[in-house]
């Protein structure tokens, strides 16, 4: 399953992020409905918006569908056939939807029946493992392994699509197969555009900690195929949902659990014999100094934050990655960064 997700990104950082080519091969940014509903935050629940993408055609009739929209939308899918007049009423939970039942709850059959595919975008996602001795949940963050780069020095928004590489750092969001719906309050209003994760059997490297994943478009052609219902059948769209073992993940502090909290520390890894922040050496500090000036504080000044300097300045991408081995769940326990590429 996937219960809790971060999203942090700063939102012109989060579009170059989402660079894609369309059908004529134009390198191109997608474009924002709704901007203003986007709030980056560390620790994303259910009922909070969240961006995802999809394709234009959904908002424009006769729109090119290759091409793309963000827009953040409340997690937890309200069907456009429910009646009563506030979502919260939903008497079941629809944050996730399972790959096996899709085409039998009526609630995901029919706005994928109809090409509401959409692409959830986040850093990664927090999972909880159970501890058998002690009955309590370790929480783990499960992210895209990322490619470092050095950041390069530019002022002010790129112009030009040549330009977008030299100020885009090269942070691979993840990207979550999704459904998304419309729906109208009965006595009239603003709708309300909502959706749900779908999920698979978790890989083998993650089964461990969880025994259901997202299912993770690793790929632009991945996601193209998915966004794509103006080209792509839905029996086609739905060969890509499935496990991948393309992910990387490390435990962190249980101050995630409380969805209150909203600062770097939720990301950061932790040791976990001696249950303390791992600290990062001086080299790293320069590098992790990216995340720490692109945080979410200034964005959401009612979230209680920490002074800076006891917040651990974390960012995946610098993150050393330790080979996995027969014992890569036991390893964990030492505190560390474990890849399950294929």
């Amino acid at each position: 399953m996937c219960g809790r997700t971060s999203c942090h990104l700063p939102r012109d950082v989060l579009t170059r992020a989402c660079a894609y080519q369309d059908r004529q091969g134009q390198q191109r940014l997608p474009e924002w409905r709704d901007p203003d509903k986007y709030c980056p935050s560390y620790n994303k629940s259910p009922r909070s918006n969240s961006p995802v993408l999809l394709s234009r055609l959904h908002f424009e009739k006769g729109a090119d569908s290759s091409e793309r929209i963000i827009a953040p939308m409340r997690w937890g899918l309200v069907p456009s056939w429910f009646k009563e007049g506030d979502p919260s009423k939903l008497q079941f939970n629809t944050s996730n939807c399972r790959s096996d039942t899709i085409m039998e709850k009526l609630s995901f059959k029919v706005p994928l029946g109809k090409g509401r595919r959409c692409v959830v975008l986040a850093d990664g996602f927090y999972e909880w493992q159970r501890c058998q001795r002690t009955n309590q949940r370790q929480p783990y963050f499960i992210y895209f392994p990322q490619i470092k780069t050095e950041k390069s020095v530019s002022n002010g928004t790129p112009n030009n699509p040549e330009d977008w590489e030299k100020v885009w750092d090269n942070w691979r969001l993840l990207t979550m197969a999704g459904i998304f719906d419309c729906w109208e309050p009965p006595e009239g209003g603003d709708c309300l555009y909502s959706y749900t994760i779908i999920t698979v059997d978790s890989c083998k490297g993650l089964n461990d900690i969880h025994h259901r994943m997202p299912a993770i478009l690793d790929g632009e052609e991945a996601v193209s195929k998915w966004l794509d219902f103006g080209e792509v059948s839905t029996q086609e769209a739905l060969k890509l949902i499935h496990p991948t073992e393309n992910i990387t993940f490390h435990p962190v502090s249980t101050v995630v659990n409380n969805s209150q909290n909203n600062t770097p520390e939720c990301l950061a890894p932790v040791d976990l014999l001696v249950k303390k922040e791992l600290k990062a050496s001086g080299r790293s500090q320069k590098m992790f100094q990216w995340l720490a000036t692109k945080s979410s504080k200034k964005e959401d000044p009612q979230t209680p934050q920490k002074a800076e300097s006891d917040v651990p300045q974390w960012s995946s991408q610098f993150l050393a990655v330790l080979p996995v081995t027969s014992g890569a769940m036991g390893s964990l326990g030492r505190g560390g960064f474990t890849s399950i590429n294929s």
